[in-house]
């Protein structure tokens, strides 16, 4: 079955203010609830907007991480449903 963007939804969405970077709670289809770190967002010259690579973390960007994990997990948590 080959692939289909309208079957791919974000659940919900971080960004950091400072980096760029970017954190989803993703599903496809009826599928399991996943985590994606990435891309990074800018701003561009023109007020535009850019994405680019995740790539690696910063320092920032781990701090940043480490200050919204608990609500990602919780949403995570929410999103299972009992095991």
């Amino acid at each position: 079955m080959p692939f289909d963007p309208s079957k791919d939804k974000i659940l919900k969405r971080w960004q950091c203010e400072e980096t760029g970077l970017v954190v989803t709670i993703n599903r496809y289809a009826e599928g399991e609830a996943k985590v994606q770190i990435g891309p990074r967002v800018f701003i561009k010259k023109d007020g535009g907007e850019s994405q680019r690579k995740a790539g690696r973390l910063t320092i920032e960007d781990l701090l940043w991480l480490y200050d919204v994990i608990d609500e990602i997990k919780d949403e995570m948590t929410s999103l299972a449903g009992p095991a």
